[in-house]
């Protein structure tokens, strides 16, 4: 993207104010070409900006998408966390109701390792070596003998469907507990996976947020420079038009010339001879400069104010300085080039520009500012009456009374003489 810098540089060249000497019809037609070339280059640029924001503007909405996918994704990511936070409570829930069954076994394990601890210690008592043959075969006879094998098989019945039970029991205990856990940790491990992906979203959507204001800025940029780009060749297009207008002259001027020359040509053939006015339109000019005044005009730049009253009605045109167009400074150092005095074309320049006088002392052609979007924002030709000579924004080149209305509310007191 050219750059605002270059551009400045650029359109600055083609801004500087029309040379004191005069240029010839050569010399214009080459600063309109090169106008034109520069004129050329602006849009070109402008062109890639406007290309440059359609495909931000294109980006911008694609990155919209993006922001409002990874929205859902969060509040659906957030639903099902929520959703497995609230299983694990009811997950809690079966831990603590199987803690209250795996209670009630455990006492029914501790009655059972109870009885079991009764039966080892009356057997260490009894000797702890008795076996199942000698309750057999220690009865006395066949009766006592079928009792006690009954009595021992009841004992090791009961043993063995004790001791099945209490492994029973161990072994549902430790199977609720492990299924319980394993659920228990899985959830856990969901919610761990949930909170990092949300994490990890909001993340993203931190990122996408922060580039979409990179490119709002970019686009506020881009818009800038479009608006700056057609300013300037708004610029361009006015100096171009003058210095059209300026050729135009130039050939106007060339072709009295020649008709001059001819006349005077042909009646030098004829015998006849040729008699001057007695007096020129600039001594007219001259003449309404004074008796407007009824003072003596400042220095010897009435020929300012005279080439001033021939361009009145001129179109008031922002930086030109021809008879094509003028605005206010520029208007100025034109008519002193008339007068051959070279003084700068900007308001800013002028304000400090020869001796400051009072205005108790103004003469005919002196510089009179006014404070309007600015400090000294606007300049003339004093002619004296309290009347001065200027390019009005709103009449173009005219005569102006600044004793009331606008221009009195303006004045400040400012006025300076050119030396």
């Amino acid at each position: 993207m050219t750059s605002a810098t270059f551009l400045s540089i650029l359109i600055g060249g083609a801004l500087i104010g029309t040379s004191i000497h005069a240029e010839t019809i050569d010399d214009l037609e080459d600063r309109k070409s090169k106008i034109a070339d520069e004129r050329q280059e602006i849009k070109s640029n402008l062109s890639e900006a406007e290309s440059e924001m359609a495909d931000l503007l294109i980006e911008l909405e694609e990155l919209n998408q993006e922001i409002e996918q990874l929205r859902e994704a969060s509040e659906k990511n957030q639903e099902q966390l929520d959703e497995t936070e609230a299983k694990i409570d009811i997950t809690q829930e079966d831990i603590d109701e199987l803690q209250e069954e795996i209670d009630i076994i455990e006492k029914r394990i501790e009655l059972r390792l109870d009885i079991l601890k009764e039966r080892l210690s009356s057997y260490q008592k009894q000797g702890g070596s008795i076996n199942y043959m000698e309750v057999v075969l220690g009865s006395k006879n066949f009766g006592e003998f079928i009792s006690r094998t009954a009595a021992v098989n009841k004992i090791m019945e009961s043993d063995r469907h004790l001791m099945e039970s209490h492994q029973e029991d161990k072994q549902e205990v430790e199977e609720k507990q492990s299924k319980v856990q394993s659920k228990l940790s899985e959830l856990e491990e969901m919610k761990v996976e949930l909170e990092g992906m949300i994490t990890l979203i909001a993340d993203q959507k931190e990122q996408a947020e922060s580039k979409k204001e990179e490119m709002k800025d970019k686009q506020t940029d881009l818009i800038a420079l479009q608006e700056e780009l057609k300013m300037k060749d708004s610029d361009l297009a006015s100096l171009e038009s003058n210095i059209r207008g300026e050729i135009a002259a130039k050939e106007r001027e060339q072709r009295a010339q020649a008709r001059a020359v001819a006349s005077e040509t042909n009646n030098s053939s004829n015998g006849n001879i040729v008699t001057v006015s007695s007096k020129t339109s600039e001594d007219k000019s001259s003449s309404i400069g004074n008796s407007q005044s009824g003072k003596k005009t400042s220095g010897s730049y009435s020929s300012a104010i005279q080439a001033g009253y021939q361009v009145m009605g001129t179109p008031y045109v922002w930086g030109g300085k021809t008879p094509s167009g003028f605005d206010c400074s520029g208007f100025l150092s034109w008519a002193f080039a008339q007068a051959g005095k070279s003084i700068p074309s900007s308001t800013a320049a002028l304000q400090s520009v020869g001796t400051k006088v009072s205005y108790s002392n103004a003469q005919p052609g002196d510089l009179v500012f006014f404070n309007t979007y600015k400090t000294n924002g606007h300049i003339g030709i004093y002619l004296g009456g309290g009347k001065f000579l200027g390019a009005q924004n709103s009449t173009g080149v005219a005569v102006a009374d600044m004793t009331s209305g606008y221009w009195a509310e303006k004045f400040a007191g400012h006025v300076r003489r050119v030396n």
